[in-house]
């Protein structure tokens, strides 16, 4: 069996989507893994259950993971049709390409925002909008349901800040230490002595 990083012994994933080649051509990992922030280790897609889950925990016969959705806590068991974002692929018409490819280059088109809502946007603007990143995807086996889950995935992951634009992430992780420095500065000055005034009452 694969080791996913997090339990050797889950089933190996099936495409469900397909990895994208790079539409520049000359783009490597390195270079896009430079100019965002993606942290998908434990993110994972659960036959059956919708939205994607996070692994915190392991148990007898399974796994222990947290929905990003609503934060509940649930089993997902080794029966179970069990994904991890991380080694999911997108079909085109040469080589696949991965997920985290694909989703890299959706946000940087869309400026670290969620893209379409599948829920309000017709399938051929999805397709569209998969091809604008991707020209060569499979279109014969990238299902609809696939094509749904991709947005759907994407835009849950912008939201929860799993992936982002480098820059955003620097800011924020500035501005967390101006505030860390902030509280502590404030600390310090709540446990200094207050000074005597001199010339006080006899």
């Amino acid at each position: 069996m694969p080791n996913y990083g997090y339990r050797a012994s889950l089933p190996r994933p099936m495409l469900i989507i397909t990895h994208a080649q790079n539409p520049c051509g000359t783009c490597n990992t390195y270079f896009w893994r430079k100019l965002l922030f993606m942290d998908l280790k434990g993110i994972l897609s659960i036959s059956g259950n919708p939205g994607l889950y996070k692994l915190v925990g392991q148990m007898k016969g399974g796994l222990i993971v947290e929905s990003l959705t609503d934060g509940k806590r649930v089993p997902a068991y080794t029966t179970q049709r069990i994904l991890s974002l991380e080694d999911i692929s997108i079909y085109t018409d040469k080589d696949d390409v991965p997920l985290t490819q694909v989703y890299a280059e959706l946000l940087a088109k869309t400026g670290g925002k969620a893209s379409l809502d599948p829920k309000t946007t017709s399938i051929e603007k999805l397709q569209a909008e998969l091809a604008s990143v991707l020209p060569n995807y499979d279109r014969d086996r990238v299902y609809t349901s696939d094509l749904k889950k991709l947005f759907i995935w994407f835009n849950q992951l912008v939201e929860k800040g799993l992936i982002a634009p480098e820059e955003t992430k620097a800011e924020e992780k500035k501005a967390k230490k101006a505030d860390k420095a902030e509280k502590e500065e404030g600390e310090t000055a709540a446990k200094k002595p207050a000074k005597k005034a001199k010339g006080g009452e006899k």
